[in-house]
């Protein structure tokens, strides 16, 4: 009976020894925190009082101006993933995963618009799959595709 109590308590001793140890190693951030150190940096998120409300943004130019072609176009060319967050604001676009029609890949993507111009410098594509980031040449393809559509949708409002 003593053998058996011995090998309770040791069983219990290496239990709580392994469950302290896991909290330890849990280095993982949430989402929302990574983002904030690759949008913002050192600075930190912005933080604001209800006196900002009354006196409305500092740099209208840097608040909310992103392409509105770009942005429509991004949501219509990768309408097959399922958006996670956007924020217009900052001008990102966070997907899950999705397969394309017809393809059998998982993909999900990150889109950051960054100027209010239509041009090829206002526009970045982060795609990954399942195993790891895509070749440059399908995040291009993807960019492309993004810049085409938004071209169209400029030149289709001009004829209204």
């Amino acid at each position: 009976m003593t053998a058996t109590l011995r090998k309770a308590t040791t069983c219990l001793a290496l239990a709580v020894l392994l469950s302290g140890c896991g909290a330890q190693f849990n280095n993982t951030r949430p989402a929302d925190e990574i983002l904030d150190d690759e949008l913002y940096g050192d600075r930190g998120r912005p933080r604001s009082t209800l006196l900002d409300l009354l006196r409305g943004p500092q740099d209208r130019s840097k608040v909310g101006r992103v392409n509105k072609y770009i942005w429509n176009a991004s949501l219509e060319v990768l309408d097959f993933l399922p958006v996670t967050s956007v924020d217009p604001f900052t001008g990102v676009i966070v997907t899950g995963y999705g397969n394309p029609p017809g393809g059998g890949r998982a993909y999900r993507a990150t889109i950051y618009i960054t100027d209010p111009a239509l041009d090829a410098r206002s526009l970045s594509v982060a795609l990954q799959t399942r195993s790891g980031p895509v070749s440059a040449e399908t995040a291009r393809a993807i960019e492309d595709a993004i810049l085409t559509r938004a071209r169209q949708l400029r030149q289709r409002d001009s004829k209204l």
